[in-house]
């Protein structure tokens, strides 16, 4: 048994994992309470994701040696991946009670709490784990983002200095870095150090790839065609599609390539001579730039932003919805309290529409501006006469900025509409979370890059 348990763990070694697997199991079949087997069953599952199959294997492990300290912390890991926090944390006290200098465990008992919003007590776990590893890296940056969402930008902004100081080429620190800095204004480290979100590992299927070089201010284009490509999300796209208009005229051909929903809408874009959405056929490029590198390849500081309009409705799509909505015989004023589910920040950002119901009366007419709506907002609507939800008509962009065009008046939380109606020159105000996201800078009510916003920040976290 001693030596299929060494070949199955050199194959695991190699990461031969399918072969490994069946080892393993074979062991198992022989011997249902061999440790060694289960927990690298255990491991494999973890790797693959399976984590239901991995909790279950890692538990029965757990009944051979109950006071394992790296199964009780991988258990944790497949219990917090399946959002099961408290069972997390549990597992990861009871190695910590065992161990109580196991850095792993409090770095992800960190993790754990961060994720439950109790980040006083994440950034305690990160504190304690590094009284005994000062230099770890991945637990520097985690104290960073934990400071951060504390208001504490300076102190975060070290943390991630001295984590990639420890590693080099830990891009996740060098991107932190890039957005505190982006926050507090120091937009000429920050741009070049934003550069560094190409080698963090989420992005890896982003990256494009082309045989084209990539343009980054340097090279002159004069009778070039360049492709200026979408990149994160439509509200960055929204953000800095503004300078495409700075690009072509430095003698350029610009196609512009965005999410689908924002073709239509890109169409009159001043500078663009070709919008496609993603997905469709390129013509042929002489360089690319991503969106999001324009501001490097430009310079840009607080004191170049323009923060004019530069997006407009279409007049037929404009007419059509005046038409729908009917003479205005009182303000109109849209509202966005929620974005997509998916965004990382959603939790900080997004509120329930029975949080606003309350300030909904009966001298304006309220209009949703949201596509999407959750299913309890959804049950809620119902009940919230004054309130037009408008979102199931709209077929893309195109249809939210003719809408957005006829309110005197948006609010809404840090979404895409938020940049829409910002890039129109619509009034718009923005409530903003404690910890905002890097564009909004700090302890300011206006933006630089829209003329037309107001700001309105939260005093403490989670309180609107």
């Amino acid at each position: 048994m001693a030596g299929k348990l060494t070949s199955a763990l050199a194959l695991h070694q190699k990461g031969d994992l399918t072969k490994a697997e069946v080892l393993y199991k074979e062991i198992l079949t022989a011997q249902p309470r061999h440790f060694d087997a289960l927990q690298m069953l255990a491991t494999i599952a973890a790797h693959r994701k399976d984590n239901a199959d991995a909790v279950v294997l890692f538990e029965q492990a757990l009944r051979t040696r109950p006071d394992h300290v790296g199964v009780l912390n991988d258990l944790g890991n497949a219990l917090q991946a399946q959002g099961k926090m408290e069972e997390a944390l549990q597992s990861y006290g009871r190695a910590l009670d065992i161990q109580p200098d196991f850095v792993d465990a409090l770095v992800n008992r960190g993790n754990a709490w961060r994720r439950l919003q109790r980040v006083e007590d994440a950034l305690a776990s990160y504190e304690r784990a590094l009284q005994v590893s000062p230099d770890h890296a991945e637990v520097l940056n985690n104290r960073g983002v934990a400071l951060l969402a504390l208001g504490r930008p300076q102190e975060a902004l070290a943390s991630y200095q001295k984590a990639w100081r420890a590693k080099p080429d830990y891009a996740e620190a060098h991107w932190n870095e890039a957005l505190c800095q982006l926050l507090l204004g120091d937009f000429t480290q920050g741009w070049k150090n934003y550069e560094w979100r190409w080698k963090r590992k989420l992005n890896q299927d982003k990256l494009r790839n082309f045989s084209q070089p990539l343009w980054l201010g340097k090279e002159p284009l004069q009778g070039k065609t360049i492709l200026l490509h979408a990149e994160q999300g439509l509200g960055d796209t929204l953000q800095f599609c503004r300078y495409a208009k700075q690009v072509a005229a430095l003698g350029a051909r610009v196609v512009l390539e965005v999410q689908p929903a924002l073709k239509t809408l890109l169409q009159g874009l001043e500078g663009v001579s070709l919008v496609l959405g993603r997905g469709e056929r390129l013509p042929d490029f002489d360089y690319h730039c991503p969106l999001l590198s324009l501001p490097l390849a430009f310079k840009v500081d607080l004191g170049n932003i323009s923060g004019a309009p530069y997006l407009h409705s279409e007049p037929k799509k404009r007419a059509q919805w005046q038409e729908r909505l009917g003479a205005s015989t009182q303000p109109r004023i849209g509202l966005v309290w929620s974005g997509s589910t998916g965004h990382q920040n959603d939790h900080n950002r997004s509120l329930g529409l029975q949080q606003i119901t309350p300030l909904i009366s009966d001298d304006a007419q309220y209009y949703c501006l949201q596509k999407e709506l959750r299913p309890d907002d959804r049950a809620a609507l119902a009940n919230t006469p004054g309130l037009t939800f408008l979102g199931d008509s709209f077929e893309d962009f195109s249809d939210t900025a003719a809408v957005v065009e006829l309110m005197d008046l948006v609010i809404t939380v840090d979404t895409s509409v938020a940049h829409l109606a910002g890039a129109m020159g619509k009034e718009v105000w923005l409530l903003l979370a404690y910890s905002p996201d890097w564009r909004w800078l700090l302890g300011r009510s206006d933006s630089p890059w829209y003329g037309s916003a107001r700001l309105f920040r939260q005093s403490a976290p989670g309180d609107w």
